[in-house]
């Protein structure tokens, strides 16, 4: 029998009393607007998937082909001899959707992140400025430094402005911040960002996993959004989220990829993408850029969503994406108003403390170009059932 420690127990219970424990739902089919979660047919409002592209016959065809011309895997990290052919044919897609002179592929954007920012900074002759509601991913790079660390107010561009002017005299100045904030769904004012960061002779690194597919003309992510091209040093992106495949994204010059492609550890230390996933993403990718009608229907969808929930009544917070909390404040709430809408056959995802603070819980709606119009009336209709049901409408 497995050795058992109380203090787990213990630690696990007090979650459980302050109904702060997780207990993901297991999915049994593709991830779709409808997908089976736990034996029952539901319509899926908590998936990254934002464009629908999981399932789509020419991102399924380019793993498969891939996969059998190339096997399941290198054999090696990319640093030895695990670089294919078809990783530097993904990452030159990228760039070229993206507007910038290249990109690197990572294992994951958390593996971007800690991987890399440990990199551009040497000790506390160097400073990181970072807004404080930024991914844990980020908290977790920054850790892994000995550079001073200074956290801005969510936005503040006030506080940004101060704290470089505090830091004058440090060496390197990295300025960090999420590009679409994964949990209240609004965006960092980056056009400000970099303004200061140049007035300041400061870099800018922007984690845009959430807005990679969905922010910028065709869903090329918040650096077009704002036309920042080669003025922001570091953009992270994501397959995993409306890319509907898996892995990280550096995207930037050519000097920052052969920096981070020798330097960071996350890069130099990991497997290499297996092939089909490397072909899924370039496909995923293309796909992006000759159907635009995907990026078109996400934002039709967001629109009549928020829309008709401001009209029910519920609180939206700050949203300004696709990404749309109802803001239940308890985290009790929260995750009774996800067992109502289960029983009106909808899958949301309850958000509740470490993810945010203790009295800002939240059930949050991650829209998808694939709801059909009948799907986002049915969801709307769920959600008012189940937000009577709790007392919040």
């Amino acid at each position: 029998m497995a050795r058992e420690h109380q203090w787990m127990a213990e630690r696990y219970e007090e979650l459980v009393a302050s109904g702060l424990n997780w207990d993901p739902p297991t999915l049994e089919s593709a991830s779709e607007p409808e997908c089976t979660v736990d034996g029952k047919r539901m319509v899926m409002l908590s998936a990254n998937n934002y464009l629908n592209l999981t399932t789509h016959p020419k991102v399924v065809s380019a793993m498969i082909e891939a996969t059998e011309k190339y096997g399941a895997g290198s054999g090696s990290v990319r640093a030895i001899s695990g670089t294919m052919d078809i990783h530097l044919q993904a990452e030159e897609t990228v760039a070229k959707f993206k507007g910038v002179e290249a990109s690197l592929i990572y294992s994951a954007g958390y593996t971007a992140n800690v991987g890399l920012i440990p990199t551009l900074v040497q000790g506390k002759q160097d400073v990181i400025i970072s807004d404080e509601l930024n991914h844990g991913s980020i908290i977790d790079g920054v850790r892994l430094t000995k550079a001073q660390r200074a956290v801005y107010p969510h936005n503040d561009m006030q506080a940004l402005e101060k704290s470089l002017k505090e830091h004058s005299d440090s060496e390197r100045k990295l300025i960090i911040t999420d590009g679409v904030f994964s949990m209240d769904g609004d965006i960092c004012p980056l056009d400000e960002i970099t303004e200061l960061a140049e007035e300041h002779d400061a870099m800018v690194f922007v984690d845009d996993c959430h807005g990679e597919g969905v922010m910028g003309k065709g869903g090329a992510g918040i650096v077009d959004h704002f036309g920042l091209q080669g003025r922001v040093d570091f953009e992270i992106g994501s397959f995993s989220k409306a890319l509907g495949v898996q892995g990280g994204i550096v995207a930037g010059s050519e000097q920052m990829r052969s920096h981070a492609l020798n330097h960071s550890r996350s890069w130099l230390l990991s497997g290499s993408q297996p092939p089909g996933v490397a072909a899924a993403q370039k496909a995923a990718v293309e796909v992006l850029m000759d159907e635009p009608q995907h990026h078109a229907r996400l934002w039709e969808n967001t629109r009549k969503f928020r829309s008709e929930m401001e009209s029910l009544g519920f609180d939206l917070g700050v949203s300004t994406t696709p990404i749309i909390p109802v803001m239940c404040g308890e985290s009790r709430i929260a995750k009774d108003l996800v067992s109502a809408l289960r029983d009106q056959g909808i899958v949301a995802g309850a958000i509740v403390f470490p993810m945010v603070a203790r009295d800002a819980a939240r059930v949050r709606n991650q829209l998808s170009a694939g709801l059909s119009d009948s799907q986002l009336d049915m969801i709307l209709q769920g959600y008012e059932l189940a937000g009577k049901k709790v007392g919040l409408i």
